[in-house]
């Protein structure tokens, strides 16, 4: 079958990791673009294999090019409605190609071939020839294929444009259904072989964190491959309907991810957030110095106010871990009514990269935009503190009633028992404590769990305990 592939293809070679010092070239990727995309079409030439723009024998080592994966398909009993789900697989199916990396999905694509590979004579056209064998006998409804690969910059510039207005039209079918008007979600783990205890719950208010899967896209792979990976979920009991939380969705993801995972909150990242893959378009963080939430997204280069990039905040979350503060998510779940509803949605956010913003700019309250920081305007919690306080964002109201809520109390031990009257300390700021490791309650329930900190308090009120 890959007899003219000079590179072994199987799916023991999924989950391989090419790295810099193995890379021959990188394709698509936070330093270039890229974009894949399959059409349902009419008379498709079946077997018709291009590379449109430089070969692999003519890219030099260690540089990054744009990259365009287009594939059209054809097929009498196939529907538009399946090109998302057959899209996904993309994914999948080219790291079966040994010496091809694949991560991420539509316009977030990023590629790498090793040097390896390029050494056994392996040519991008070898790709577009496995991809097509892969996706046939994946899909038997496909019954003709061709596959374009695009490295020219002009032509992969064009190409990008077509997949972004075909994905902007596949997004807008999904927002006219809520989660109350099914009885089915749908989950995926097709991202389990990077991520082994991640199970993705797609809802009609809730896209896959991929971005590139909805609610109906889900429901059309689970009819055509009822064993595949992406399955129906019942949704059972509500338990909470503004965190989102299902009593079967419970279930199922339990036994998905082994056990690892016996919550999920679908509309919060406080307490059990939904589990986080690795190709999430962006992600939630919880400002715990404001009790807010600021959002970054795959393609953001700088720093967060945090002052770590996405790259590293992914690796905090990814990998299929539930940590609480942090979820991965799609950009079009920001287009959700239920978007992040048990936080607070858009009241919570309090810093956004400029380019997402704009991208929702309709689906965010006309009282809050302006209100909403972007690293134009904010660069760390100071200058995003003080934004805020100029702009007069609603969190304010919140961080003023929290502060008249709170009281510090330190219980009474042996060594402090003595004490007959309160003892106050205040000092601008000065250090009152070491903590190994302690667990704090924050808003929201969510747990903050200190390990080696210093603590610096402008008032410490220490109460003995009245009995």
């Amino acid at each position: 079958m890959f007899e003219d592939i000079p590179v072994d293809v199987s799916p023991m070679h999924e989950g391989e990791r090419i790295r810099a010092a193995n890379m021959f070239v990188e394709l698509a990727g936070p330093k270039s673009m890229g974009a894949e995309l399959i059409q349902v079409a009419d008379d498709v030439e079946d077997g018709d294999l291009q590379v449109v723009g430089p070969e692999l024998s003519d890219m030099t080592e260690g540089e990054i090019y744009p990259l365009g994966i287009s594939v059209k398909i054809q097929g009498e009993k196939l529907e538009k409605e399946l090109e998302g789900v057959i899209e996904r697989r993309i994914h999948e199916l080219s790291n079966y190609v040994k010496g091809f990396m694949h991560l991420n999905q539509r316009d977030q694509i990023w590629c790498r071939v090793s040097k390896e590979a390029k050494e056994a004579g392996f040519k991008l056209v070898d790709f577009a020839r496995a991809l097509s064998i892969l996706l046939k006998e994946d899909f038997p409804l496909i019954e003709k294929i061709s596959v374009t690969i695009f490295t020219d910059e002009s032509e992969v510039e064009s190409f990008l444009e077509t997949a972004k207005a075909a994905y902007d039209y596949r997004d807008s079918r999904a927002r006219e259904l809520s989660d109350e008007d099914v009885d089915v979600f749908y989950g995926c783990t097709m991202c389990q072989s990077f991520a082994p205890s991640h199970v993705c719950v797609v809802t009609p208010d809730r896209t896959a964190l991929c971005g590139a899967i909805n609610w109906f896209d889900c429901r059309a792979a689970a009819k055509m491959d009822p064993e595949g990976p992406i399955f129906e979920i019942e949704k059972g009991d509500v338990l909470d309907s503004t965190k989102g939380e299902y009593s079967n969705v419970n279930t199922i993801v339990a036994e998905k991810s082994q056990g690892e995972t016996d919550r999920v909150f679908l509309h919060s990242l406080f307490e059990y957030p939904h589990t986080s893959c690795g190709c999430f378009e962006a992600v939630a963080f919880y400002i715990p110095e404001l009790d807010g939430i600021g959002i970054v997204s795959r393609d953001f280069r700088g720093e967060t106010p945090l002052g770590i990039p996405f790259s590293t905040m992914a690796g905090q979350c990814s990998g299929g871990k539930q940590v609480e503060g942090f979820v991965g998510l799609s950009l079009e779940y920001m287009r959700s009514p239920k978007f992040l509803q048990a936080d607070g949605a858009y009241e919570r956010i309090i810093w956004l990269p400029k380019e997402i913003k704009e991208s929702v700019k309709e689906y965010i309250p006309g009282e809050l935009y302006d209100k909403i920081p972007t690293e134009e305007e904010a660069e760390s919690i100071k200058d995003i503190k003080k934004f805020l306080r100029v702009n007069e964002h609603p969190i304010r109201e919140r961080l003023k009633q929290s502060k008249e809520s709170i009281e510090t109390e330190v219980e009474p031990d042996s060594d402090i028992s003595q004490l007959e009257e309160d003892y106050e300390i205040e000092d601008n700021d000065a250090p009152v404590a070491y903590l190994p490791q302690m667990s704090v309650p924050g808003s929201d329930g969510v747990r903050i769990i200190l390990k080696n900190a210093k603590v610096y308090a402008e008032k410490v009120i220490i109460k003995k305990e009245q009995k």
